[in-house]
C-alpha cells in the first residue's frame, strides 16, 4: 500500500499563489504582517482544501514562543509526590492556561539544588514564564534576575520583591488556628511546621502561632515547636521530638495537613486518644483530611484558585509585556472537625 504524502507548505502556496513567507505568516498568526485580507483568505482556503497544519515546532519558532510555562516546585522529588495539596493547585492552574493553549512543565527544584541550573535548563527549552511554588528567603536574587528575560510569577510571597504574587495571608490563618486551640482551653500548645523556617510560607505560619501565643499572654517555648519537611515521615518524626517532652503539649498545631498525617500515626501508636490526650490541627484542608479517624480540623486554602490565580497572571505578563503590579491574597477559614474537640462536623 502507498503511503499518500502529506501536504506541505509549499503545497498550500502554490495552490494561492503566494510566497511560502506569506504561508508561514498568515498560517501562525503572526501580527502585524501586513497582508491584504483577500490574500489571507486564499492561504487559508488553500490550506483547508489540502487538508494541511502547520508543523508545531515551526509554528513556535515563527512566534517565538514555546507556548510552555514551567511550574518550579522549591522542593525534592519525594515531597513533591507526597504533596496532596498540588493536585488542586495544578487543577485551577491547568483551567487558566487552557484558554490560551499553553502547556505546563513540572520541575522539582530541591533546595540543595542551585538555581541556576534550573535557570539554565528553563532557558534550553525555552519557557514562555515561570511559576515558582514555595518560594525561600534566599530565592529573590535570581527569581529577580530571571525575570529580567522571562516572566515570573510567585505562588507565595517574597517580602520586599516587587514580583507578582498569589498567596493567602499564612501570618493571620496560623493566629486563628492557634487561637481555636486557646479556646479550646489549651495552654501548652506545641507546633509542629511545613517545612524549614527558611520556606517564607512555613516562617510566617511560625510567625502567626507565636503571636497568638503572645497575645494569650503564654510564653514562646521553643522546645514546643518541631520542624516538618513536607512529608507525613516528617511529620512522625516531629511528633515524637514533641512526646517525648518531659511535660508534653496537649494541643499541636500542624501547619500542614500532609505532615499531620504522620504526627497522627505517631499519636496513635503511643495509643493516645485525639482529641482526650491530645487535640491537633492541621493546615490546608487537603480532601482526605475529611476521613481521617478522627476527621482533621483545619484551615481552608483555596488551593485551586491559588492556582488559576497565578496563571492568569502568569498570562497577563506575557500578553501584555510587562509584569502586573498585583499581589494577590485570598481567604483562608477555620474547618472544625473531630480531632481538636470542638465537636464539629466532618
Amino acid at each position: 500500500m502507498i503511503k499518500r504524502r502529506s501536504p506541505t507548505a509549499k503545497d498550500v502556496a502554490r495552490l494561492a499563489g503566494v510566497s511560502r513567507t506569506t504561508v508561514s505568516l498568515v498560517l501562525n498568526g503572526v501580527p502585524d504582517a501586513r497582508i491584504s485580507p483577500e490574500t489571507r483568505e486564499r492561504v487559508l482556503e488553500a490550506a483547508a482544501r489540502l487538508n494541511y497544519r502547520p508543523h508545531a515546532g515551526a509554528r513556535h519558532l515563527v512566534r517565538g514562543r514555546s507556548e510552555v510555562i514551567a511550574f518550579v516546585m522549591r522542593q525534592t522529588p519525594d515531597q513533591v509526590f507526597a504533596d496532596a495539596f498540588l493536585p488542586q493547585v495544578l487543577r485551577g492552574l491547568s483551567e487558566a492556561l487552557r484558554e490560551a493553549n499553553l502547556h505546563l512543565l513540572l520541575f522539582p527544584l530541591s533546595p540543595d539544588q542551585p538555581p541556576e541550573e534550573t535557570t539554565q535548563l528553563l532557558q534550553e527549552r525555552r519557557v514562555d514564564g515561570m511559576i515558582l511554588s514555595g518560594p525561600r528567603f534566599e530565592d529573590r536574587e535570581w527569581l529577580e534576575r530571571w525575570a529580567r528575560e522571562t516572566p515570573v510569577v510567585l505562588l507565595g510571597h517574597l517580602a520586599g520583591s516587587a514580583l507578582p504574587s498569589v498567596d493567602v495571608d499564612n501570618t493571620q490563618a496560623a493566629a486563628m488556628a492557634t487561637r481555636h486551640l486557646l479556646r479550646l482551653g489549651h495552654r501548652r500548645i506545641g507546633l509542629i511546621t511545613n517545612a524549614p523556617l527558611s520556606y517564607t510560607a512555613s516562617y510566617e505560619r511560625w510567625l502567626g502561632y507565636r503571636q497568638a501565643l503572645e497575645e494569650a499572654g503564654l510564653p514562646y517555648d521553643e522546645t514546643l515547636v518541631a520542624l516538618g519537611a513536607f512529608t507525613p515521615a516528617s511529620g512522625a518524626a516531629a511528633m515524637e521530638q514533641l512526646l517525648r517532652l518531659s511535660d508534653p503539649p496537649t494541643a499541636v498545631f500542624v501547619a500542614s495537613d500532609v505532615v499531620a498525617f504522620g504526627a497522627l500515626q505517631i499519636v496513635r501508636r503511643r495509643s493516645l486518644r485525639v482529641p482526650q490526650d491530645i487535640a491537633l490541627m492541621g493546615f490546608d484542608d487537603v480532601p482526605l483530611s475529611a476521613y481521617l479517624d478522627p476527621p482533621l480540623s483545619t484551615v481552608h486554602l483555596p488551593a485551586a484558585d491559588l492556582g488559576r490565580e497565578a496563571g492568569r497572571l502568569l498570562l497577563q505578563w506575557i500578553r501584555e509585556g510587562r509584569p502586573p503590579t498585583t499581589a494577590i491574597r485570598l481567604a483562608t477559614g477555620l474547618i472544625i472537625r473531630q480531632s481538636c474537640g470542638a465537636g464539629g462536623g466532618t
